[in-house]
């Protein structure tokens, strides 16, 4: 997983409140087991109407994408995280996230940012046509209007974003202590220490 640390760019201002993952990414892109690819899928059925955000040349591979409050409610899907990442969104800012959403957001290393729909609303103004700024170490959104709206995050969320630690990341930093933990263990109860063919 890539770490996360500042984030600029354009973002999407979508802004839409009660997206589901269904919307995110419909069902019959699900029968793929791979990450890659699902970006042509992520918001198919939005993506029909014309002068639609997604296929607009002027936010083409935002890292940012703004939404309304919900975002990601519906099925459990982490197939939703995974377009996005392959739409190249690392951050989505939002009013408030589903939270099995928010938890396959993260272990994909895209953050989520909660943050008041006042801020979403300038957030969603200056998107349309300047750039914005996303430090995680310092929790803080920025834009070059002087806007500044600090953000909350797990500690350990945090921790793991900032080091690109995902659940295979965080065992292999404990490689040492497991490979203690084997050789104690083999020299404590060998017969638990499998044979060598």
């Amino acid at each position: 997983m890539d770490k996360v640390t500042t984030v600029d760019g354009r973002a999407y201002p979508f802004g839409m409140k009660n997206v589901d993952t269904d919307i995110i990414i419909p069902s019959h892109w699900l029968k793929t087991i791979s990450r890659t690819g699902l970006g042509k899928g992520a918001f198919e059925a939005l993506r029909k109407e014309p002068g639609n955000v997604f296929d607009d040349p002027d936010y083409a591979g935002s890292p940012f994408l703004i939404a309304g409050d919900n975002f990601g409610c519906g099925s459990s899907r982490e197939h939703a995280a995974w377009a996005l990442a392959d739409m190249g969104v690392k951050v989505v800012i939002a009013p408030s996230f589903s939270d099995i959403f928010s938890g396959n957001a993260f272990k994909n290393g895209i953050l989520t940012v909660v943050l008041p729909q006042e801020a979403i609303d300038r957030l969603m103004a200056v998107a349309r046509t300047d750039p914005i700024h996303v430090d995680l170490e310092q929790q803080m959104v920025t834009t070059r209007f002087q806007d500044r709206f600090a953000f909350d995050i797990d500690p350990f969320r945090k921790a793991c974003l900032l080091g690109g630690l995902d659940e295979i990341g965080l065992t292999l930093d404990g490689a040492g202590a497991i490979d203690l933990y084997e050789a104690r263990t083999a020299g404590e109860r060998p017969w638990l220490v499998p044979a060598v063919a």
